[in-house]
């Protein structure tokens, strides 16, 4: 019997993204509640959305900085991103 994995709920919203020379404005989603997390080693997973160039340079730099809608800043470290897309796919950690 395969094992059911507990969904995360998704948070998703408008950020400010910061990196090597870069800040502006992306579309965020975020699979679990940023709040919860805490000094250590878990982290979300989630994506942003922007421009396919800021996307590749934004994957090319290899870690961000994301401020949410509501305020508190986050670091990420980029995962995934497909050329001439968009969006790049990060963990986020305190």
């Amino acid at each position: 019997m395969p094992r059911l994995r507990k969904q995360l709920p998704a948070q998703t919203g408008v950020g400010e993204l910061r990196f090597g020379g870069f800040s502006g404005s992306v579309d965020y989603e975020i699979a679990g509640d940023p709040a919860s997390l805490r000094l250590g080693p878990l982290r979300l997973r989630g994506a942003f959305t922007t421009t396919p160039q800021t996307a590749a340079d934004a994957f090319r730099a290899g870690e961000a900085e994301l401020t949410l809608d509501g305020g508190p800043r986050f670091r990420l470290t980029l995962l995934g991103h497909s050329t001439d897309s968009g969006v790049v796919y990060f963990e986020l950690r305190v």
